[in-house]
C-alpha cells in the first residue's frame, strides 16, 4: 500500500485536524462548507458557486464511482479544496473514464484525506462557515493559521465575473423552438439550458457583466438569473439589471445567487447563514402547490424580507414593495429560510435551490414548465386580439 504524503486542515479558530494529502499536492484556502450529499461528488466539484470554498464531504466513501467525461456541470472544477474521510481505492462504474484523485491532482486542487469529517462538520455546524486552509507543504499548524487568518473572507466577495463565460454562447432547444431566453452567466450550470432545451428553449447566455439592452438583443421573450458564488449584496449592476426587467415586465426567473439578485432588486436585503445549506436533501415548501419537496442546495447567504431570518416562520402574505405585491413562495422546513419569491402583480419569481439539479433530487423540476408557461401566459397578454383584456394577473408564477 503506498504511504500518502501527510496533510494538516486548519481553521480560523484554530482547530487542526490531520490527514493525508489528497489529489494535488500543495497549500490552498477557501471558506470551509459542508456538503451532505452522498452522491453527485462530480457535479459539487464543477460547480462554480463553490469557487473558493474548500467543500467538506460529510458522506464517508468518496470516488467510488470514478469520474466521467459527461456528468460536470462546466468546464472545470471550481472548489478552492477538498476534505474527505475514507477515498476510494479503485473507483468502479461503467460510465467512468477516469479517478476522482487523479483529476484533482490533474487540476491542482489540494485536497485532504482521512479527516474525521463528522467532527470537522459538526464545529463548522456549531462556529459557523468560516476560512480554511489545507496544507500537504507545512505541517506547522500556527504557520498555517497566521495565513488562514490572511484570506479573503466571503462576505463582500464579488465572485460572479470570475466564473462567468467571456463570450456568449447558445443553446439550441430541443425539437420544435417556442421560446428564446437570454441568460445572465452568474456562475451557470450545463444542466440549466439543458432543461430549458428539453421545453423547446433556446438560451443564450451571456456574460455577468451585460446589460439589459444586450440582453434583449438576443431576441429574449425572458431572462434568468442564474445561480453563482459570492456576496450577492456586492452585485449591484445584475440587481439593476433585474430591476430594469421588472420596469420594462420582461418575465423573469432566478435560482439561487439570481434568486437573491431578484430579492434586491425588488427591495429586499440579503444577509449570511451560519453555515448555509449545501445537499441534497432539504425539506422546502412549495405555497404554491402545498407540497413538500425533496430539493438540492448550495447556497450560504438568503434573502431578507420581513418577518424572516432567526428561524421565525415568514407570513403567507403580499408584501408591498415598488414592483407591486410579493409573496414568499417556498421555505425551507428546516429553519424557516426564504427559498423562493413571487411577484403578484409582474412575470417574475424566483427560488433559493436547484430544481436543474444534477444528479438529483429532481422533484423541483416542474418549475422550469413554470417558467415556459409564464413565458407562455405573457406572451398571450401581450399579442394584439380583439376584446383582449391585459392583465398582469396572468403573471402568477
Amino acid at each position: 500500500m503506498v504511504k500518502r504524503r501527510p496533510a494538516i486542515l486548519v481553521l480560523e479558530d484554530g482547530r487542526t485536524f490531520p490527514g493525508e494529502a489528497y489529489g494535488s499536492v500543495g497549500e490552498t484556502f477557501g471558506e470551509a462548507v459542508f456538503n451532505t450529499g452522498m452522491t453527485g461528488y462530480q457535479e459539487t466539484l464543477t460547480d462554480p458557486s463553490y469557487h473558493r470554498q474548500v467543500v467538506v464531504q460529510t458522506a464517508p466513501h468518496i470516488g467510488n464511482t470514478g469520474v466521467n467525461g459527461e456528468d460536470d456541470e462546466s468546464g472545470r472544477i471550481w472548489v478552492a479544496g477538498y476534505v474527505v474521510r475514507d477515498p476510494a481505492r479503485i473507483g468502479s462504474n461503467w460510465r467512468a473514464t477516469g479517478g476522482l484523485e487523479d483529476r484533482l491532482a490533474t487540476e491542482g486542487v489540494v485536497g485532504i484525506s482521512g479527516v474525521d469529517t463528522r467532527a470537522l462538520t459538526r464545529h463548522l455546524r456549531e462556529r459557523g462557515a468560516m476560512r480554511v486552509g489545507i496544507s500537504s507543504i507545512d505541517n506547522d499548524p500556527q504557520s498555517l493559521l497566521a495565513r488562514v487568518r490572511q484570506a479573503p473572507q466571503m462576505v463582500g466577495a464579488d465572485l460572479s465575473a470570475e466564473v462567468s463565460t467571456a463570450e456568449p454562447y447558445v443553446v439550441e432547444a430541443l425539437g420544435e423552438h417556442r421560446f428564446t431566453v437570454a441568460a445572465l452567466d452568474l456562475g451557470i450550470k450545463r444542466n440549466v439550458p439543458r432543461r430549458l432545451a428539453t421545453r423547446g428553449v433556446t438560451t443564450h447566455v451571456l456574460p455577468a457583466s451585460s446589460n439589459i439592452d444586450q440582453m434583449l438583443a438576443t431576441g429574449a421573450d425572458a431572462i434568468f438569473l442564474s445561480p453563482g458564488p459570492g456576496d450577492p449584496a456586492t452585485a449591484d449592476a445584475p440587481v439593476e439589471l433585474a430591476r430594469e426587467a421588472l420596469r420594462r415586465e420582461v418575465p423573469l426567473f432566478g435560482i439561487c445567487f439570481g434568486s437573491q439578485i431578484l430579492g434586491r432588486a425588488l427591495g429586499f436585503g440579503t444577509y449570511k447563514l451560519g453555515y448555509g445549506h449545501r445537499g441534497i436533501n432539504q425539506p422546502v415548501l412549495d405555497r404554491v402547490t402545498g407540497k413538500v419537496e425533496v430539493t438540492s442546495h448550495n447556497h450560504g447567504f438568503a434573502v431578507q424580507v420581513p418577518g424572516s431570518g432567526n428561524g421565525a416562520v415568514v407570513p403567507d402574505q403580499v408584501i408591498d414593495t415598488d414592483f407591486g405585491g410579493v409573496r414568499v413562495s417556498h421555505v425551507c422546513l428546516n429553519d424557516n429560510v426564504v427559498e423562493g419569491l413571487r411577484a403578484v402583480d409582474l412575470p417574475a419569481f424566483t427560488v433559493q435551490y436547484h430544481p436543474e439539479a444534477a444528479a438529483g433530487p429532481h422533484d423541483a423540476d416542474y418549475l422550469f414548465d413554470r417558467f415556459a408557461e409564464l413565458i407562455e401566459g405573457r406572451a398571450l397578454d401581450r399579442r394584439p386580439s380583439e376584446g383582449r383584456t391585459h392583465s398582469k394577473g396572468r403573471s402568477n408564477a
